[in-house]
């Protein structure tokens, strides 16, 4: 969710995804009651009935970023703010379309979902010909391509809070006045976000996005939808399928968000034991490659160390002279590890951490940062609640025993802990409808730090009839070209070729 993770290149920079796949823990304190926040249960498989939409030109992109497709179009679908009230108020869903090429060889529709959370996603049709960030030739001709931006996101009337409130907020509390000031601060930044945004902050959840797919797909004109998620998208898809499983063609779901509603331990466990085994990754490679700065070293003993000296106060920053005064604490070490490991570039992280294990040289240092969009949906799909301080600590010291070599996944921390007081509680799961699923594809990397391989495993046995794909590397998000391409194949041939 808040950063760009792609595997081993640069994100296409004619796309605008947000991305961080991971989830959340949400506050132990008893949640107050927002607007729009009732426990009404929407019936499952049920959609409002929709207008037909209105297409339209799609408006000129800002710059640096290059104008849509000319072939694209555009449009707003209406779909009720709150689906356990149908008629009443509306928000507008933006929606793209860019149309087969080769109308006799058309399948139908393929919707498709970025992640994020709160990542918009319109660009999928407005830029889906692209050579670098696009769709193949082949899936072109045979599909009308579907991107949106989800309510409260991007052209959907993007929701808007004041920022400025969690700037004092501890990155990592470290007694408990200071869990209870970052929850403080966290509940006062939701509460801003209904005050500037209004009752659609507290309507940004995975179900209501997904009973809004299937109002585009009404409005469309469609029976069936074939629908392609990458991270946080998963969820969306496997929503899509709890409710409405009729209305499926298909379902490929790439790097897998875990559908089971893990706890706040589970989750960090995860994240962590999956960064831990991509440092194991990098030691072995290290052991074998002379280009390691640790060629003759233990890599993981040498991290064990540095580690050993944050907790003792005398592991600083390196410099160009040698070491300098700045200390770095094993929150800090673990930040960069998470951001160093999960773009696999082996060799500039073994010779940043030789830097630190000698003091001379160049780190490159991570920030924690949470995304208040991010948060307007993570705390609504998950229930990860940490009762207080004590139990906070409990988990942590767990969660580093699970992962010794690096002591947590701090891109999953920071989606714990950025919804600790959060003022909108968890949305309850859904039930499932009745109704006959396709057989589903999910798709993930060996070593993915934002929707580890257990998740993707979850996924798969989510369904009833579903396959996992897996690719031996380290990285996120696999369909898209200047990855290893045989993904794509992969997910390319399932959409294509399945029948029904």
């Amino acid at each position: 969710m808040n950063t760009s993770m792609r595997v081993n290149t640069n994100p296409n920079p004619h796309l605008r995804r947000g991305i961080l796949s991971a989830l959340l823990a949400l506050s132990a304190s008893a949640a107050l009651a927002v607007p729009g926040t009732a426990a009404a249960q929407e019936p499952a498989g049920t959609t409002a009935p929709a207008a037909p939409i209105s297409w339209g030109p799609c408006p000129k992109a800002d710059p640096p970023y290059p104008d849509p497709s000319p072939k694209a179009q555009c449009a707003t679908v209406e779909v009720p703010l709150d689906w356990s009230k149908p008629t009443g108020p509306k928000t507008g869903i933006f929606v793209a379309r860019h149309r087969a090429t080769d109308p006799a060889r058309r399948i139908g529709v393929l919707m498709s979902n970025p992640g994020g959370p709160g990542a918009p996603g319109a660009d999928d049709a407005l830029y889906a010909d692209d050579p670098v960030g696009g769709y193949s030739p082949a899936m072109l001709q045979r599909f009308d391509m579907i991107g949106f931006d989800p309510r409260g996101v991007g052209r959907s009337q993007g929701a808007r809070c004041d920022e400025t409130i969690n700037d004092p907020a501890p990155a990592r509390p470290r007694d408990a006045a200071g869990f209870e000031r970052m929850r403080t601060l966290n509940g006062r930044l939701a509460d801003s976000c209904l005050k500037r945004t209004g009752p659609l902050a507290a309507h940004m959840d995975g179900e209501s996005v997904a009973r809004d797919m299937d109002a585009i797909r009404a409005a469309l004109g469609e029976r069936r939808i074939s629908f392609l998620g990458h991270s946080y998208g998963t969820f969306l898809g496997e929503r899509y399928a709890r409710l409405f499983p009729g209305n499926l063609r298909a379902l490929a779901l790439d790097s897998a968000m875990d559908p089971d509603r893990p706890d706040a331990e589970r989750y960090l466990t995860d994240g962590s034991v999956t960064l831990n085994s991509t440092l194991e990754k990098l030691a072995a490679w290290c052991a074998k490659d002379a280009a390691c700065a640790l060629k003759d070293q233990d890599l993981t003993a040498v991290t064990d160390r540095l580690f050993a000296r944050a907790d003792a106060g005398t592991l600083v920053e390196p410099g160009s002279k040698g070491p300098t005064r700045t200390k770095v604490d094993a929150d800090r070490l673990s930040d960069f590890l998470t951001g160093e490991l999960r773009v696999w570039s082996p060799e500039g992280t073994a010779r940043q951490l030789a830097a630190l294990h000698t003091g001379k040289g160049e780190v490159r240092w991570t920030t924690s940062s949470t995304d208040p969009t991010a948060q307007l949906v993570l705390c609504r799909d998950y229930d990860f609640r940490i009762r207080d301080y004590a139990q906070y600590r409990a988990i942590r010291q767990r969660v580093a025993e699970a992962a010794p070599h690096v002591r947590s996944n701090t891109q999953a921390l920071d989606l714990v802990l950025g919804c600790q007081g959060w003022t909108m509680p968890p949305k309850p799961r859904p039930a499932r409808a009745e109704g006959d699923l396709p057989p589903v594809l999910v798709v993930n990397a060996t070593h993915d730090l934002a929707t580890p391989l257990t998740g993707a495993r979850r996924m798969r046995d989510a369904f009833p009839k579903a396959s996992l794909f897996t690719m031996d590397l380290v990285g996120h998000w696999l369909y898209r070209r200047g990855a290893p391409e045989e993904a794509m194949r992969v997910i390319d041939t399932y959409l294509t070729g399945l029948k029904g």
